[in-house]
């Protein structure tokens, strides 16, 4: 018996004898699988082959995988005098990584943005005294390992610990969730953490809103506009991406604004150039 991973998305799956048939993340439209098949693999395995990358960016620390696996993100550790929060995941995880992490403070917290970095976030909570997982209750049949540490939420905010709070912004996954670190960011301003829901572009200029990146479906402007209106309340100056080097360090509502009206204005005039 295993807990197998998709190689493609890099999600962990239930204990079976056999790898499953198929990855439901993958399956679906927001992803895809690859033109050569369904691959699995496992922690073991991965751990013979894999190691942990670490680094600061704009004052938070990055967590990702070298070489790159699955769908190439990198995690953040958040430090907090409360205790620290692990925001989206990476499915590499061993002693090394836990040590270090330990001697930082430990994980009280996991907070997961969307679907697509839920990898193996049940081991993650096991290696550090089942920290809850707090994952949005409009994703719940995209958990492929279920288990106790997973704490559903439903509301449109919710404080999991001083001065951090998630928001339901929707868009890229009926539950996508941003987290606000209300004295994050290089200037201490507030910041924005949000996976793929609001995407910092190559050049941290912009934003992107897409249903699909890999298969290119972008989001409407319904979306758009629900996804933006969610974190106005919220006071930031700078957002964190899903990958390395993609923060916008300050001016970040102002980058949102303009990312809205250029998205918003595309769709209108996209079939007429």
């Amino acid at each position: 018996m295993a807990n197998y991973i998709c190689v493609t998305c890099g999600t962990q799956h239930a204990e079976t004898e056999a790898p499953p048939p198929s990855c439901l993340i993958c399956d679906d439209e927001r992803q895809y699988v690859p033109a050569a098949g369904q691959r699995w693999t496992t922690l073991d395995a991965m751990r013979r082959t894999f190691a942990a990358t670490f680094r600061h960016e704009a004052g938070v620390l990055g967590i990702g995988t070298a070489p790159s696996f699955g769908i190439g993100q990198r995690a953040l550790l958040l430090r907090t005098p409360a205790g620290n929060v692990l925001w989206d995941c990476v499915t590499l995880i061993d002693d090394a990584m836990v040590e270090i992490i330990q001697a930082l403070g430990g994980i009280a917290a996991i907070a997961i943005s969307h679907p697509h970095y839920y990898t193996t976030m049940v081991e993650w909570s096991c290696r550090f005294g089942d920290a809850p997982i707090h994952l949005h209750a409009a994703d719940r049949q995209w958990v492929m390992r279920p288990d106790a540490c997973v704490a559903f939420w439903d509301s449109e905010t919710k404080e999991i610990l001083p001065g951090i709070t998630l928001i339901r912004a929707g868009g890229h996954y009926a539950g996508g969730t941003v987290l606000h670190w209300e004295q994050a960011g290089p200037e201490g301003k507030g910041a924005l953490l949000t996976g793929d829901i609001l995407q910092v572009t190559a050049d941290s200029r912009f934003l992107g809103f897409m249903r699909s990146y890999p298969n290119f479906i972008p989001l409407g402007a319904a979306a758009v506009r629900r996804v933006a209106a969610s974190v106005s309340p919220f006071a930031f100056d700078a957002i964190y991406g899903a990958f390395w080097d993609r923060v916008i360090s300050r001016d970040a509502r102002q980058a949102l604004d303009a990312s809205v009206a250029r998205h918003i204005d595309w769709l209108g005039r996209g079939a007429l150039e």
